[in-house]
């Protein structure tokens, strides 16, 4: 077997089995120990990303916390990574990836309570948080070796992973496609946006993360949103074949070659975890940085993010590919949301799609760029931030032209040791959650009670 071969198999058994039952089973063990916070509580979690009052100590207000674990969350994944699964697990993917974003809920919850828990304030007098601070802080010093783990792997994968080379290589091919312009033309106009945000550190990242984010996802739910109106009269049929497919095979037609349970509840739960990283530990390093004194409020505004990724934007996509039919088609991944949307707007369609493929990806850069530099101050101090910043702008220069499937696979390899020890302090910590919610909620019952 040759290197790429060694990591293939690597890639498959990190991301197997294993990895997903721990990934579900923690949020299992989350949404009954914290009573089924994700359907009592959504009301009030929906509303905090509104009416929070970002009081308390932190570098941005909750609703930019918020947006800047979105920016890094809602990628490609929602159009690539929705396209992929149903293409290889069939209409089912769906249903499994809403029962990930289900159990996915409460444990991101819990990432965003401990983020704020455990955070500290580093030499320059920023915020530092995330998973590392509360695996040190929450289980103690002999569990550093652990905390080191997951912020060398972050550091990584910021650099070589999903922060970087798919985003870049995503955003310059769609471009070219759509409207011509050369991927140099493309790469040198990214990278220096990239570079004048990134410098400006955590409030121009949160600054320009809270005006595309919100403008991106209305933009891609409206479009969604119509095409299933226009098609409205078929939609029970495909919620329908969506929950049957779930639990039997799917027969071949067309350009889908047919699917097994298997297939779509490892495809459904493994690409609904990549899309809303509950559970790898990414969006905890940005839910630290909020201006909030109450752990578990900013723990439920968090827990939003997946309900936004997942439940909403990857369900638009699911169900518009399956009501438009271009899932038996023999088109992949991007082409095919990109076939689903010329369907019903011709060119104008696959313009739109391609902005917001572009958005998305660009935004993920900016979020991954903050977990990355983060990782490096618990590892190095402040020192290391500006070196890694332009480290950081060099890969992004570089991504449009480097296709080095190596260096993908072993990012996605450590893209899911990531989680490994996020989901043990999660596991570890259960307890200090509980009594965090506790707290909250009696606070809660004492404001409403003056």
């Amino acid at each position: 077997m040759d290197l790429l071969q060694i990591l293939n198999e690597i890639d498959n058994f990190v991301w197997g089995p294993p990895l997903i039952t721990l990934l579900i089973g923690t949020g299992i063990l989350l949404t009954i120990r914290l009573g089924l916070i994700q359907v009592f509580r959504l009301p009030l979690a929906l509303k905090l990303i509104f009416t929070s009052q970002s009081k308390g100590s932190g570098d941005v207000k909750s609703f930019s916390a918020l947006c800047l674990a979105l920016a890094a969350t809602v990628g490609t994944g929602n159009i690539v990574g929705v396209a992929t699964a149903i293409k290889a697990g069939g209409p089912g993917a769906l249903f499994w990836m809403w029962l990930a974003a289900f159990f996915g809920m409460a444990t991101k919850y819990a990432e965003g309570l401990l983020a704020v828990k455990y955070r500290v304030t580093d030499a320059n007098g920023q915020i530092a948080g995330g998973p590392m601070y509360y695996i040190e802080k929450g289980l103690g010093e002999k569990f550093r070796p652990l905390a080191i783990f997951f912020a060398f792997s972050c550091i990584l994968v910021a650099l070589l992973g999903i922060g970087t080379f798919p985003q870049v290589n995503a955003i310059v091919s769609s471009v070219e496609l759509s409207f011509g312009l050369p991927i140099i033309a493309t790469s040198l106009i990214l990278t220096g946006v990239v570079a004048a945000v990134t410098l400006g550190g955590i409030q121009s990242i949160a600054k320009v993360s809270s005006k595309i984010v919100p403008a991106m996802a209305l933009i891609y739910i409206a479009v969604c949103a119509s095409i299933l109106a226009l098609n409205f009269d078929k939609l029970p049929d495909a919620i329908s074949l969506v929950v049957s497919s779930a639990f039997s095979a799917t027969a071949a037609t067309g350009g889908f070659l047919g699917a097994t349970v298997m297939m779509a509840m490892r495809n459904g739960i493994a690409r609904g975890v990549f899309s809303n990283e509950s559970g790898l530990g990414s969006a905890p390093i940005a839910a630290a940085a909020a201006k909030t004194k109450w752990p578990a409020e900013q723990g439920l505004i968090s827990m939003t993010g997946t309900f936004i990724d997942t439940i909403i934007i990857c369900s638009m996509t699911g169900l518009t590919l399956i009501l438009t039919g271009v899932w038996t088609g023999d088109a992949a991944g991007a082409a095919m949301t990109s076939d689903a949307f010329s369907s019903i707007y011709g060119m104008l369609g696959s313009q739109v799609l391609t902005l917001c493929l572009v958005l998305f990806a660009f935004t993920t850069i900016l979020g991954w760029n903050y977990y990355g530099e983060r990782s490096c101050v618990y590892l190095w101090g402040v020192k290391s931030i500006k070196p890694f910043r332009y480290i950081f702008i060099l890969m992004i220069l570089s991504g449009a032209f480097l296709k080095l499937d190596a260096i993908w696979i072993l990012a996605d390899i450590v893209n899911g040791l990531m989680a490994l020890p996020n989901l043990i302090a999660l596991i570890c910590l259960s307890g200090i959650i509980v009594s965090e919610t506790k707290k909250y909620m009696q606070h809660l019952k004492s404001q409403k009670n003056k």
